[in-house]
C-alpha cells in the first residue's frame, strides 16, 4: 500500500507548492513594497494553505488516512480472499490458512501504521511551522525534509519556489533602491533651476512677481514632499537623532510656509517654553511641521496655536507633547480615523480640492520612523488638534512608535 500515489498527500503537497509560489506572485505584485510587507506575505502564504482543500494538513487522521487508501485497502482484501480460498485447495488445513490470513494482515496493519506516523509526524511539524511562517525564503532552513516520496517532491518544489521568491524580492528591494536614488537625484537637480527662478524673482516686483513666487513656493513644497516620500520608503536610515531646539524648529516651519500661512490669513501662535529640547532629526521634525501647518491654514484655518509641556518627567515614561491647534473646518468624524492612510482626501480634502492624501501619510510614516507618536483629534466646524509625542529616553521608543 505505501507505494501507492494518494490523493490526501497529493493535496497536501501541492497546498505547500501553491502555497510558496503565492508567496511568490505576492512579492510580483507589491513591487518596491516587497521588503517591507515581508510580514504580509507570509501570512497571506499561511492563510492560503490553510483555507483551501479543507485545510488538508490538520485533516490527516487516521481515519482520512484509511479513506485515501480505501482502493489499496479493497485490493488487499480481495487478496486475503483469494489467500482463503487457495490455501485449502493447495492442502493447507482451515487453521494454517487463518494463520497465514493474520500473518498477512498484521504485516498489512504494520506497514499502514509506520507510513502513517512517519508522514503524520512531518506533517504536523509542518502544520505548526505554517501558523508561525512570515518568510516564504525561509521555509527551507525550518523544517527538515521528510521521509517519504510524496513528502519529498513537495519539499523540493517548496524549497526551490522559497529561493526564487528570495530572489526575486532581493531583485525588487535593488529596483526599489535603485528608483528611490533617482528620485532623490532629480529632486536635487530640479532645486537647483527653483533657486535660480527665486534670485531672479529678488529684483523684481509687482503683483505678478508675487503671484510667481507664491506658485514657486508651492512647487518647492511639493518637491520637499517627493524627497522626503522617497527617503520615509527606504529601509536604511536617512536621518540622526539628537537635541533639537523645538521652538526654533517650529519657528522654522512656520517661516518656510510663511507666504502661503499669510496668503490664507492663518496667524501662527506659540507657547513653547525657550530651550526646550526634543530627541529628533531637525531637518525631518521641520518638515513634519511644516506639513502641518500647511493643512491648517488650506483647511480655513486663522490661528494655529503651537503648545508644548512634559509629562511624567525623571520617569522611564517621560515625554514632550507638541500639540498644534487650529480653529479650521475640522474633520468628519467617520473620516478621522483614516486621515493617515496614504491617498486618503476624505470629503474635507474633496470639497477643498487639491488634496493629494499625502501631507498626513508622510508625517505618520516620518513620525514612526523617528520612534514619535502621532496622534490627531478634530471635530468637523470647530477645529483640530495634532498631537506629536516625543519620549525622553530613546531605548524606550517603542512605547510610542506607530
Amino acid at each position: 500500500m505505501s507505494v501507492l500515489l494518494n490523493g490526501l498527500e497529493r493535496g497536501v503537497a501541492c497546498e505547500l507548492v501553491r502555497g510558496i509560489a503565492s508567496g511568490v506572485r505576492r512579492r510580483e505584485q507589491d513591487g518596491l513594497r516587497a521588503g517591507k510587507e515581508e510580514g504580509e506575505v507570509g501570512r497571506a502564504i499561511m492563510t492560503g494553505m490553510y483555507n483551501s482543500h479543507d485545510n488538508d494538513l490538520s485533516a490527516f487522521t487516521p481515519a482520512s488516512y484509511a479513506r485515501d487508501h480505501l482502493f489499496a485497502l479493497v485490493i488487499f482484501v480481495v487478496c486475503l480472499l483469494g489467500l482463503a480460498l487457495t490455501l485449502p485447495v493447495l492442502g493447507v488445513s482451515q487453521q494454517g490458512t487463518l494463520l497465514v490470513a493474520d500473518f498477512v494482515a498484521l504485516c498489512a496493519l504494520a506497514a499502514a501504521v509506520i507510513d502513517y506516523r512517519r508522514k503524520a509526524d512531518w506533517y504536523r511539524e509542518l502544520a505548526a511551522l505554517m501558523a508561525q511562517l512570515r518568510r516564504a525564503s525561509a521555509f527551507p532552513s525550518l523544517i527538515g525534509e521528510p521521509p517519504f516520496l510524496e513528502g519529498a517532491i513537495a519539499y523540493e518544489s517548496g524549497a526551490t519556489l522559497a529561493r526564487l521568491s528570495g530572489a526575486e524580492t532581493d531583485a525588487l528591494a535593488a529596483d526599489g533602491e535603485a528608483y528611490r536614488r533617482y528620485i532623490e537625484l532629480w529632486i536635487h537637480e530640479i532645486k537647483t533651476p527653483i533657486a535660480a527662478i527665486k534670485l531672479m524673482l529678488a529684483n523684481e516686483a509687482g503683483e505678478q512677481a508675487g503671484k510667481i513666487a507664491r506658485e514657486l513656493e508651492r512647487i518647492e513644497a511639493q518637491v520637499d514632499q517627493a524627497l522626503y516620500y522617497a527617503r520615509s520608503t527606504s529601509l536604511s536610515q536617512d536621518y540622526a537623532i539628537r537635541e533639537v531646539d523645538l521652538a526654533a524648529a517650529v519657528r522654522e516651519a512656520c517661516k518656510r510656509n510663511a507666504r502661503f500661512l499669510i496668503e490664507r490669513g492663518c496667524a501662527p501662535a506659540f507657547d513653547i517654553p525657550e530651550g526646550l529640547t526634543v530627541l529628533a532629526d531637525e531637518p525631518w521634525l521641520v518638515f513634519i511641521l511644516g506639513q502641518l501647518a500647511a493643512n491648517a491654514a488650506k483647511y480655513d484655518a486663522t490661528t494655529l496655536t503651537f503648545t508644548a509641556r512634559e509629562e511624567e518627567p525623571g520617569t522611564p515614561r517621560g515625554r514632550t507633547v507638541l500639540e498644534v491647534r487650529d480653529n479650521g473646518c475640522g474633520i468628519p468624524a467617520k473620516d478621522v480615523p483614516r486621515v493617515f492612510e496614504r491617498g486618503f482626501t476624505g470629503d474635507v480634502g474633496r470639497a477643498h480640492g487639491a488634496a493629494t492624501g499625502m501631507g498626513l501619510y508622510l508625517v505618520a510614516n516620518l513620525c514612526a520612523a523617528l520612534g514619535l507618536h502621532v496622534g490627531l483629534a478634530s471635530e468637523q466646524g470647530v477645529g483640530t488638534r495634532v498631537f506629536l509625542t516625543f519620549p525622553h529616553d530613546r531605548t524606550r521608543k517603542e512605547l510610542y512608535a506607530s
